[in-house]
């Protein structure tokens, strides 16, 4: 795979806009290329991680995790662009899905060593991966805020409509 073919589809990753032009190419350049043959597993669900596996082409299917049932009708189609376990190139992390390649499928496999040897050498990556899950994370507390609040309006409805207060005649 040429740089920029690797480069391009880091771009699009949430996790990495706003790095700089050189901090991108410097993760494309320490990455493994990677080729998945079909029924090949790329990551197993309650397995430890240690990389992200950016999917670059070819068809991968998300079979088994939250929000899925056993029934092979609901895979979950993987696309390309698609950054599978994240969160394993920064910590340690276990799988909470399993993903397997339906084709050959091209990827770009980031391990935590080199992306720590990376932060380690510039620590505005570091900085920079510090700020965006932050953020996420802040972004997810006011979710939840948002949806306890919804709840807690709707418990006060349905407690006050409650057939308690009727009276028989």
């Amino acid at each position: 795979m040429a740089i920029d073919a690797i480069v391009k589809p880091l771009l699009g990753i949430d996790l990495f806009r706003g790095l700089k032009p050189l901090q991108i190419t410097e993760i494309a350049r320490r990455a493994d290329r990677i080729v998945y043959r079909p029924g090949d597993v790329i990551v197993s669900e309650d397995a430890t991680g240690d990389a992200a596996i950016l999917i670059i082409a070819g068809d991968a299917r998300r079979v088994s995790g939250p929000g899925l049932s056993v029934d092979e009708m609901d895979a979950e189609p993987v696309v390309p662009g698609s950054l599978v376990a994240e969160m394993a190139m920064l910590v340690d992390t276990v799988h909470s899905s399993t993903v397997v390649a339906k084709s050959a499928v091209r990827a770009l496999k980031i391990s935590r060593f080199e992306m720590q040897e990376q932060m380690l050498e510039d620590p505005a990556l570091a900085q920079h991966f510090m700020n965006r899950i932050t953020g996420r994370l802040s972004q997810l507390a006011q979710d939840m805020r948002a949806i306890d609040s919804v709840l807690a309006e709707s418990t006060t409805r349905t407690q006050s409509a409650s057939p308690s207060a009727l009276t028989l005649h």
